[in-house]
């Protein structure tokens, strides 16, 4: 998959006739509210599990883009606008799957292993074998599985915890204001429930301390936020795919 889309969202210059319909939907009468209790067509939910949303996994390359006249960003950009019409309410999250070059398969198989999408990354654990955990020193940071290990040990980081040391990896040697760890990492909490920007200052401390001896892995930048720089003693295993580190 391309990373043009990723680093440098080319200019919207080329004519997108072919998204007049998104651009400009037809009226849609509204219909009538469905009942607090109604189910999503489908298969029934698990008991206590309620709706929040949905994924669309989008297979397609820059060069699949670009001989239709637009790019990713422009695409992103005409469903953004769709939903707003429909649901201005709606709040939207994109990002760019990356993959190995040459990666064969359907573009949206593609897609939905390298995002980690759950019923993909099972069948591919059915298929082949777990590499074996490392008996060395250092840290690895395992992104598919969702763990850390230290020195050949699981580390008993919290959800939050592996969430904020994976934020800042994924973004390897650019410095994370703080302001941005919160709008991200607690995105759609209440004001509430949405930590202050000092309180991040805590969780990294926390973060520092289970990492032991490898605490200046994450490194503090004064005034600014948070940094993590590429380390001898530090290996990432990103599984199937290449997770992105920025989104649109």
């Amino acid at each position: 998959m391309s990373t043009t889309a990723l680093l440098d969202r080319p200019a919207t210059t080329a004519p997108v006739r072919h998204l007049r319909a998104i651009d400009h939907p037809a009226r849609v009468e509204p219909a009538a509210a469905p009942a607090a209790s109604a189910q999503p067509a489908g298969r029934a939910l698990p008991a206590g599990t309620a709706p929040r949303g949905f994924a669309l996994y989008v297979g397609i390359d820059e060069a699949k883009a670009a001989a239709s006249g637009v790019n990713l960003g422009v695409l992103v950009d005409a469903l953004r606008r769709t939903l707003a019409e429909l649901a201005p309410s709606a709040e939207t999250y994109a990002t760019v799957a990356l993959a190995p070059v040459g990666s064969g398969g359907r573009d949206v198989d593609v897609v939905r292993l390298a995002l980690h999408e759950p019923s993909a990354v099972a069948r591919t654990k059915q298929e082949e074998p777990e590499d074996e955990d490392p008996a060395g020193g250092g840290v690895v940071v395992d992104i598919s599985r969702k763990r850390v290990l230290i020195d050949g040990e699981s580390a008993a980081f919290t959800f939050k915890e592996f969430e904020l040391l994976q934020y800042l990896v994924l973004r390897e040697g650019r410095t994370i204001e703080r302001t941005e760890l919160v709008s991200s990492l607690w995105q759609g909490a209440s004001d509430d429930d949405a930590p202050g920007e000092r309180t991040i200052d805590v969780h990294v401390r926390r973060l520092r301390a289970k990492l032991g001896r490898y605490e200046d892995i994450v490194r503090t930048v004064r005034g600014v936020g948070y940094r993590f720089d590429r380390h001898a003693d530090v290996v990432i295993r990103y599984g199937h795919g290449t997770p992105s580190p920025d989104r649109f």
